[in-house]
This record gives structure tokens, C-alpha cells and sequence, in this order.
């Protein structure tokens, strides 16, 4: 990638935690909007609806969701670390149990150069495929965005999801 490269990313973000400074779920997913517009010069090119989901894992507390497309001229490993900060900024903190409450989540779904691999960062996100209250909101804002490994569109992994099955005879 050369300097000045325009990149796109598909952003995921959660919280189920109140906050002093930064209010309720829903109002700590949009400042954390506002500072991934406001930084290392990114812009908030769309972003999804909060929804509300149930918690995944041990957390009892509802989550407020949504996503957003930025673009920027980082690469992928200087993204992570701006999402990084932007998560420390808000009160998380990197120890002890997975899926736990915590103040605000950014994860890195998408990526406009494909596929990423490396200790630290894998796009696309691995439990993208997996997640309905992470696919709707991407849909919503970038629908026709192919998973580079499936080559199936957000729309139609939000779909396999959350389409009626059935029921067993």
C-alpha cells in the first residue's frame, strides 16, 4: 500500500455498559462515531441504526450495535491501533474474560483490500458470517460488500441468519 492510498473500512461497534462521562450504550456508540471522524484522518462515510441485541457469552446486559464505513489512509495495522485508542479513550480494558460487559467494542469487519492476516488482526472479522446483530447494521450501510472469503454479500450473509426456518415435521 502507498502513502496516500484510500481504504475503506467496515467498523462493528457495541456497548452494554453506562458510562460517567460518556452516558448510556447507544450515546458511547455515537461518540465513539464521532471520534473515528474526528481522527488520523478518517471520515464517517454512513453509518447504520443503533439496535438493540441480547449479549453473547457470560454479560447479562443488553447491547446497543452498529457499524459504520470509514474511509481513511491507514493501513490495516495502523486502523487496529486507532480503534484500539479509541476503545482505552472510552474505559476498556484487554484482561480477563471473553464476551464480558464492557464500555464500548470496535472490530475491524472489512476491509477495501480484501483479506488481512496477522498475530493481531484478522479481516474479515471471523465472526462476521456468524453474527446477526453485527450483519444488520453492516447490510444496512454496505449491503452488496462481499466477504472476500465466502464471496457472498453482507445482504445475503444477513439473510442465511435471520430468514424463517422451517419447522422439523
Amino acid at each position: 500500500m502507498h502513502a496516500g492510498d484510500r481504504q475503506h473500512y467496515l467498523i462493528g461497534l457495541g456497548s452494554n455498559m453506562r458510562h460517567v462521562r460518556h452516558g448510556s450504550p447507544a450515546q458511547i456508540v455515537r461518540k465513539a462515531i464521532e471520534r473515528l471522524d474526528a481522527a488520523s484522518g478518517c471520515t464517517v462515510e454512513a453509518m447504520s441504526d443503533i439496535i438493540r441485541s441480547a449479549p453473547v457469552g457470560p454479560s447479562a446486559r443488553e447491547y446497543a450495535n452498529a457499524a459504520c464505513l470509514v474511509g481513511c489512509d491507514l493501513s490495516p495495522t495502523a486502523m487496529l491501533a486507532h480503534v484500539n485508542a479509541i476503545e482505552h479513550a472510552f474505559g476498556r480494558r484487554r484482561s480477563g474474560q471473553r464476551w464480558r460487559q464492557r464500555t464500548l467494542d470496535l472490530d475491524i469487519l472489512l476491509w477495501s483490500g480484501g483479506s488481512h492476516a496477522d498475530s493481531d488482526l484478522l479481516i474479515p472479522h471471523p465472526q462476521l458470517p456468524h453474527r446477526a446483530f453485527v450483519l444488520g447494521p453492516a447490510a444496512q450501510i454496505a449491503g452488496e460488500w462481499r466477504d472476500p472469503l465466502s464471496g457472498l454479500s453482507l445482504r445475503h450473509l444477513h439473510a442465511r441468519l435471520t430468514r424463517p426456518r422451517p419447522l422439523p415435521r
